[in-house]
């Protein structure tokens, strides 16, 4: 008999969802992970008594009242909601696209007049591709301008995307932005899911809940050792990590695009006042500020603390060595992970999930409803 009946391989929500599962039905699991914490993505650091997001803010939002009611049962959940805000040169419009954002962009103070402003503005983009012979948008920005008009396009979309993609707009393909949200409320809440919010404490209490009585090995790396090692070990593999590496690159690599973080402690309570502000201006490098104790205190509670914690979020090509984040999902690498894709599924006492193992972008919600379906929880 192996030691094991399922040897997991990653500690991020997939991973660690798995393995609550399979150890409440009786399974021996180990879990294991090449970082020096368990959770992934989703791990977080306190630095000043603030529960800071290593890894890039990551906030839970499902309309899936089972999957809301099992993390809160694991956890309670605060009621954090998203309402980004957007600062171009200085000046700052709320997010997602709605009437507080068309005030601030053309002044309007009625649904009636932001849409006669919105149309007027998506028809000239429509007579433009027009006159050039076509009348589908050919890269992102003529879709973008379809969408929502030259205004929002230039000031909340251009640069901000530019910077996300390292390319520039009329570069990408039209199908990255097919839909853009638009609300003719007074609506800042970014999401239209029914539930959305933080593990109160942090997202390591979580992780930490989910794992409770599942052993662990951090520091470990399953690219460290041969493959026929770990058959002995364990009935069957849970893979979360990259696919083409499982498959030592075999048709080449996968690309992805990462992001750096420049996280500094500020001697303030509070610096920007939201937990998310993105610079849509092309001239300042990163992309957005995160001030993460915003995503656990609200009101006047954010001044208890003295001081705060802000991270530069900083979008870059991807390269071997340092974390891969986003899938780039243009026809080149989609049709690669298919053929990855396809190998997988010869592989029977593997099961692959989550981000980097399906080459999927996956908010949290869905990874953890896969894995209850795949417990039929």
């Amino acid at each position: 008999m192996k030691p094991y009946d399922y040897l997991i391989v990653g500690s991020g929500l997939f991973g660690a969802t798995f393995a609550h599962f399979a150890h409440k039905q009786g399974k021996r699991c180990l879990v294991i992970d090449k970082r020096q914490h368990l959770g992934g993505n989703v791990y977080c650091e306190n630095i000043k008594g603030i529960n800071v997001h290593k890894y890039g803010a990551h906030i839970f939002h499902t309309s899936n009242k089972k999957v809301w009611d099992f993390v809160n049962a694991i956890v309670p959940f605060n009621r954090y909601t998203n309402a980004p805000v957007a600062n171009y040169k200085g000046k700052l419009y709320n997010l997602p696209f709605n009437m507080n954002t068309f005030y601030q962009m053309w002044g309007v103070t009625t649904p009636d007049e932001a849409l006669a402003k919105l149309n007027e503005q998506k028809a000239e983009a429509m007579a433009k591709m027009k006159s050039e012979g076509t009348t589908e948008p050919r890269n992102l920005e003529e879709q973008a301008k379809v969408l929502i008009g030259n205004d929002i396009y230039e000031k909340l979309i251009k640069g901000y995307t530019e910077k996300q993609w390292g390319r520039k707009c009329a570069e990408l393909p039209a199908f990255i932005i097919k839909r853009l949200p638009v609300r003719m409320v007074f609506d800042n809440n970014y999401f239209n899911d029914s539930y959305q919010g933080i593990p109160i404490g942090g997202y390591n209490k979580l992780i930490d809940a989910l794992l409770q009585g599942v052993e662990t090995k951090t520091d470990t790396d399953f690219f460290a050792r041969e493959r026929s090692y770990w058959a002995t070990v364990a009935d069957k593999i849970v893979y979360t990590g990259q696919l083409d590496e499982f498959f030592d690159f075999r048709f080449g690599r996968l690309d992805f695009r990462t992001v750096r973080f420049e996280t500094e402690v500020k001697p303030t309570p509070n610096y920007q006042g939201n937990a998310v502000v993105n610079y849509t201006d092309a001239a300042v490098p990163y992309t957005r500020i995160i001030e993460h104790k915003h995503f656990e205190l609200f009101g006047q509670a954010v001044y208890d603390n003295p001081h705060t914690v802000i991270s530069r979020e900083y979008s870059t090509e991807w390269e071997p060595g340092i974390e891969p984040y986003y899938p780039v999902n243009d026809n080149k690498n989609n049709a690669l992970a298919e053929r990855y894709r396809s190998l997988a599924e010869q592989e029977p006492n593997v099961i692959f999930g989550g981000r980097l193992a399906e080459y999927k972008y996956y908010d949290m919600a869905p990874v953890i409803e896969k894995v209850m379906n795949l417990f039929r929880y």
